[in-house]
């Protein structure tokens, strides 16, 4: 593709999505804290408690028929006052057009499901109950997805510890998987400090490093 022709093809991206900037704001009349474009995405920031409502209206086909929830996840940033990022994903196949709605949630802060608008929700809710620790209100079945039942903690918060908090193993005497405390020892830690170009060579590095004559050798 030429540079005239990439160039008119960014343009006529721009334009669209200027549109649908346009188009949401109009819809949801003021009920959006801020938009911005990310690679090629429009992203509008809103408040919690409008999210069941915003979704509603974004689903219509007055709001763009945005009919499909693709992915709802949440981003952890530990030195925010409000420290988790709610992401929904939204997809309009009428449009074309992809939408990110972001919402800020505190820690402890309760969040109204959306599984009743949308199903996919109903996974995606559970897991980032499960992995960040996020109540929603309203969810039917608000299980941990990933999991044991028995976890203690949310795996993916920045200040979770990468060792985890207990550890598994089968008791011979009891005849039954216990957990215990996680307790690592010094000499089973495995520090590595080579880069991984050096590393390489080394994993590389399969084959007899005895010269070929003792090869010979022992063969015989």
């Amino acid at each position: 593709m030429s540079k005239s022709s990439m160039g008119g093809a960014l343009a006529k991206q721009n334009e669209a999505l200027e549109n649908l900037q346009l188009q949401v704001e109009s819809v949801l009349a003021g009920r959006t804290l801020s938009a911005r474009v990310f690679r090629g995405e429009l992203t509008f920031e809103i408040p919690v408690d409008e999210i069941p409502g915003i979704l509603l209206k974004l689903k219509d086909d007055s709001g763009g028929g945005f009919t499909q929830l693709s992915d709802l996840t949440a981003v952890d940033y530990p030195s925010r006052s409000k420290r988790f990022e709610l992401v929904y994903q939204l997809l309009s196949v009428r449009l074309n057009q992809r939408l990110r709605l972001v919402a800020s949630v505190a820690d402890g802060e309760i969040v109204p499901s959306v599984s009743h608008i949308f199903s996919s929700a109903i996974w995606a809710e559970r897991e980032v109950w499960d992995m960040f620790g996020i109540f929603f209100r309203g969810h039917g079945d608000l299980r941990r997805l990933l999991t044991d039942y028995g976890f203690e903690g949310h795996p993916l918060r920045k200040d979770f510890p990468l060792t985890g908090t207990v550890e598994t193993r089968y008791d011979d005497s009891e005849k039954r998987v216990v957990y215990e405390p996680v307790s690592l020892t010094q000499e089973f830690r495995d520090f590595d400090f080579m880069s991984p170009w050096e590393g390489m060579q080394t994993a590389m590095r399969q084959d007899d490093p005895r010269p070929d004559t003792d090869q010979g050798e022992g063969k015989e």
